[in-house]
């Protein structure tokens, strides 16, 4: 899709939107249509932040997990459409299987239930309360429980159920055992509802959808355009400095990470010092690497799940899920009932969480070999699933923090943005910068695409509020 060159952009706008995260799109979708005039500038050429895609040897490969809870139906129809909510589809077969049990699932709440009763042999007040606790969890409150207390609360003992429990949610956003259970309690609660579901089509699919929306709204698109500095003036967002071009806002939206606007867009000598002491406590999340398989056009792969949580590892440990050598990872599998499209194609997508700080360091000669060793493991792994997987693989592709950080420009590369700290900072940015408003991923709750997208309307409606005030 082509898009308005930077040079032809006009000098002023109500909003400026920075980044085309899912978040950024969503906020300026939202501001046109209550009829501001909207920039949005995306550094890279495509839009999406990591809800995004490439294309090698003939291959579409989508970029993170393709899986999402059920409330995205419902937003995506009252702010997106209907074109985007008919795409969302369920996917009905989540794989478990690890040395403490092996399971399919739909994963949700009422399948969940029963295996914490049948499978595991918790009693039904027990797995009750459980849910009924987490079902009530909301962002105000008490912040001193851990995940870990809670599991240990319902669940004590029982290393496998607090596998089965949050092994799928720090895939989704990084969170630990030892992080307030709020953090966990609202992302579960959201995606232990009717099941797991995907976009019918990709990625690919979906952006483009999303951009022919904002063109029609009249959102001025410009990609390859990388904002230099967020101008302020006596303690208000004024516009941006954008390849040697300065552009005029009444407001200013950054969807990029909240350590790189306050660091790199704005500038720490733009805030009061007790401000930058809150901010100094945030903690940047961790990245991801994955490994991208193309299967050879013509050749096919049986239905073994859509999503396969797997892992070598004895117990749960967000620390080992971490490490460069770990044996735990996710495959989703893209089959063309997922992505329907002709002639019919089959790829396969490795995920592992990672720390960028284990990469950032290598020389090229061992960056290379660490990755080759890391498809190697991938490919070990999946063969258990599919013998036989590495002759009808025609396409190899790997990703690792180094290459996030490229591409997404977020610090560390991180990709679920910042822990729970953050979503305070992310909050307060405007009340420190008149017009300055920030939606991204942080504090792990506001993290994921539903959780993007709904921050996107939060900001802006705060946003709307600020013009018209």
């Amino acid at each position: 899709m082509r898009y308005t060159p930077l040079e032809q952009v006009r000098s002023l706008y109500d909003v400026i939107v920075v980044g085309a995260g899912l978040g950024g799109l969503t906020c300026a979708n939202r501001l046109a249509a209550a009829g501001h005039s909207v920039l949005l500038l995306e550094h890279h050429l495509q839009l999406g932040g990591l809800a995004t895609w490439f294309k090698r040897g003939g291959h579409i490969f989508d970029v993170s997990l393709h899986g999402f809870p059920y409330g995205m139906l419902k937003t995506c129809k009252k702010y997106w459409g209907k074109a985007i909510r008919d795409a969302i589809v369920q996917l009905k077969s989540i794989v478990f299987d690890n040395p403490q049990f092996s399971l399919r699932t739909t994963f949700s709440k009422d399948d969940f239930i029963r295996i914490l009763q049948e499978r595991f042999g918790v009693c039904q007040e027990t797995v009750s309360a459980f849910f009924a606790t987490v079902d009530g969890m909301n962002f105000y409150d008490d912040q001193r429980q851990t995940t870990r207390e809670l599991f240990d609360r319902f669940f004590p003992g029982r290393s496998d159920i607090h596998r089965l429990l949050m092994e799928p949610i720090t895939y989704a956003n990084g969170s630990t055992l030892d992080e307030p259970a709020i953090t966990y309690g609202i992302v579960f609660s959201n995606f232990m509802n009717r099941g797991v579901y995907t976009f019918e089509g990709g990625t690919d699919r979906l952006i483009n959808l999303m951009a022919s929306e904002l063109r029609a709204k009249g959102v001025d698109i410009c990609t390859g355009a990388k904002v230099d500095r967020i101008l302020v003036e006596k303690g208000t967002a004024t516009g941006v400095a954008v390849k040697g071009r300065t552009i005029k806002a009444r407001s200013v939206v950054a969807n990029a990470g909240i350590t790189n606007t306050i660091d790199q867009l704005v500038g720490r000598d733009q805030f009061p010092s007790d401000f930058l002491g809150r901010f100094g406590k945030v903690r940047v999340n961790n990245s991801s690497c994955q490994v991208y398989f193309g299967i050879r056009r013509g050749e096919t792969i049986p239905d073994i799940g859509d999503l396969l949580f797997t892992s070598t590892a004895a117990a749960f440990s967000s620390e080992e899920m971490r490490r460069m050598d770990t044996g735990s990872r996710t495959f989703s599998l893209y089959y063309p009932k997922t992505r329907p499209q002709s002639p019919p194609d089959y790829t396969i997508v490795a995920s592992m969480n990672a720390d960028y700080d284990d990469w950032a360091g290598l020389d090229q000669a061992a960056y290379r070999t660490a990755k080759e060793t890391m498809i190697a493991r991938c490919f070990a792994d999946l063969e258990r699933y599919l013998p036989g997987i590495r002759n009808q693989v025609d396409t190899v592709e790997s990703a690792t923090p180094r290459t996030f950080h490229r591409y997404t420009l977020h610090t560390k590369g991180t990709s679920f943005g910042t822990k729970f700290e953050g979503l305070d900072i992310s909050r307060s940015l405007h009340k420190e910068i008149g017009g300055l408003f920030h939606v991204g991923s942080v504090g792990i709750i506001m993290s994921g695409w539903l959780g993007a997208i709904n921050y996107g309307v939060i900001v802006a409606n705060d946003v709307d509020g600020y013009l018209r005030g």
